[in-house]
């Protein structure tokens, strides 16, 4: 609960001050733009900084990350044809099942159990898997919606990206100096202390209930992959590669995450079911506070993500 409770207690004062009215749209929506724009390129900069990359190619966890991504996206897609599910409905599928929200509400979770050291170990793997999951999604929603976004269009999108161009920068600075200056982690401490709080508020508000309306099978599996299935194969995926400790506990966070909003956006995109990826997007938000809770616990209680800040 010291885990979970301190994020998901912002998610949940965000829907409740929607709901009474002191949260307006208008409020989430300056505080999304502050965030992509500025505040979360700048957290993540102050973070890829930080990290030592002589280290890198014992980065097993990044491994299991990207493996783990792998087979949820093979698996959950194996599992839709079982299924017999429609070509459409396997696109938003497999996406929901894979893509978490790892650069908003895993990254806040990590510094939750871990602190600073939590977003230095997650630096890295947001940078891949941010990067991977725009790849992925936008190949199975080509095969199974017929999209027609470009992999030039794709790269370009990347390049301009803000998260990105901040962890690219943090990168190019840990490389380039021997020493950070003491202003880079103060001002992670400041955003991750501060800042973090005000998105999670602003993911909470921006929360539609009356979305909610003729939830039928598909919705609750997909919630189920996303938040239960997809995070019970990665554990073992990351204990297989010798990963544990820290490290465990930031991959499991990360990948255990709800699904990111932006699945949304580009289900819409490419004309796909805007409904049900709107609806998985609130299912497993509001219900990940549960089943992430009980998966750390467990990791936990069998002493196997180490220490906690």
């Amino acid at each position: 609960m010291s885990v979970s409770g301190p994020t998901f207690g912002w998610v949940l004062l965000g829907v409740v001050l929607r709901r009474l009215g002191a949260l307006r749209q208008r409020h989430i929506d300056a505080v999304s733009r502050l965030a992509f724009n500025a505040g979360l390129p700048v957290l993540l900069f102050c973070s890829a900084a930080a990290v030592d990359y002589s280290r890198l190619a014992g980065a097993r966890y990044l491994l299991a990350g990207v493996v783990a991504t792998f087979v949820s996206l093979l698996a959950s897609w194996a599992y839709c044809h079982w299924r017999g599910f429609t070509r459409p409905d396997t696109g938003v599928f497999v996406q929901a099942a894979f893509r978490s929200n790892l650069a908003i509400v895993g990254i806040a979770l990590c510094h939750a159990a871990y602190g600073e050291a939590g977003l230095v170990l997650a630096a890295l793997p947001v940078a891949v898997m941010t990067a991977l999951y725009n790849v992925l999604a936008v190949w199975v929603l080509n095969v199974n919606l017929g999209g027609s976004r470009s992999i030039a269009g794709l790269l370009g999108g990347m390049a301009r990206n803000p998260l990105l161009i901040g962890i690219a920068l943090g990168v190019a600075v840990a490389l380039a100096v021997d020493e950070l200056p003491a202003v880079v982690p103060l001002a992670g401490d400041m955003l991750s202390s501060y800042f973090l709080p005000l998105t999670l508020v602003a993911i909470g508000g921006s929360i539609q209930l009356n979305t909610l309306h003729r939830l039928g099978p598909l919705t609750w599996e997909a919630t189920a992959w996303r938040l239960c299935v997809a995070p019970a194969m990665a554990v073992p995926i990351a204990l297989a590669l010798g990963v544990e400790g820290r490290p465990l506990g930031v991959i499991f966070l990360l990948l255990s995450a709800p699904v990111a909003a932006a699945s949304f956006v580009m289900v819409v995109a490419a004309r796909g079911n805007g409904t049900l990826a709107a609806n998985i997007i609130v299912l497993t938000t509001l219900l990940s506070c549960a089943t992430v809770t009980l998966g750390f616990t467990a990791l936990v209680y069998l002493g196997l993500v180490g220490d906690l800040a």
